[in-house]
């Protein structure tokens, strides 16, 4: 779940202890998130936007002119 939040997959390899990175791609791999519900939000300034990444959601992209964010439920 980590990895799913974070996408840094040497940060969830120091979390879990494993010396080696092989043993930390197994596990990233044995959950699937495609099924999960997000909480989504948009974002006008820059401001708006650091305020989101923030409380912890991620950029998806940007429609006319609003960025969009999201974050795992």
């Amino acid at each position: 779940m980590e990895y799913a939040k974070t996408k840094d997959i040497l940060h969830v390899m120091k979390i879990l202890g494993h010396r080696n990175i092989q043993n930390t791609l197994l596990y990233t791999q044995l959950i699937s998130f495609e099924n999960d519900d997000y909480h989504s939000a948009t974002a006008k300034t820059v401001q708006d936007a650091q305020k989101l990444i923030e409380a912890g959601f991620e950029y998806v992209c940007e429609f006319n002119d609003v960025k969009l964010f999201r974050r795992r439920k």
